[in-house]
């Protein structure tokens, strides 16, 4: 059996306004001069409820907060981490979905 035909008009992506900001263009678009909470993670940004940044960062969102997404920033300078400019109220960091043990090690304890 061949394929079902599509022919309704089919959207490949949302608008970048859609998302939490992750740089100064962002910022720009939404007429931010700052950000409040600048969550930083080791993770790529993946706007989806299983994802604890975007989650985090929609329920700060909701709440009122400017909140900037920093994702896997080059930890030996400071540009990444300051891509946004310096948060009003905090930055919080997360080590990403995946542990460590996990990351680094196969179910035998040998070296990935």
């Amino acid at each position: 059996m061949g394929a079902i035909p599509y022919h309704g008009r089919v959207i490949t992506h949302a608008p970048r306004a859609a998302f939490l900001p992750t740089s100064q263009e962002d910022l720009d678009i939404r007429r931010w001069q700052y950000i409040d909470i600048a969550l930083i993670s080791a993770d790529a940004y993946v706007d989806h409820p299983s994802f604890a940044v975007a989650l985090l960062g929609r329920l700060l969102e909701d709440a009122g907060y400017r909140v900037g997404i920093i994702a896997q920033p080059a930890y030996n300078t400071t540009h990444d981490f300051l891509i946004m400019g310096k948060p009003r109220l905090c930055a919080m960091i997360s080590g990403g979905n995946i542990d460590s043990m996990v990351a680094h090690y196969t179910a035998n304890k040998r070296r990935r």
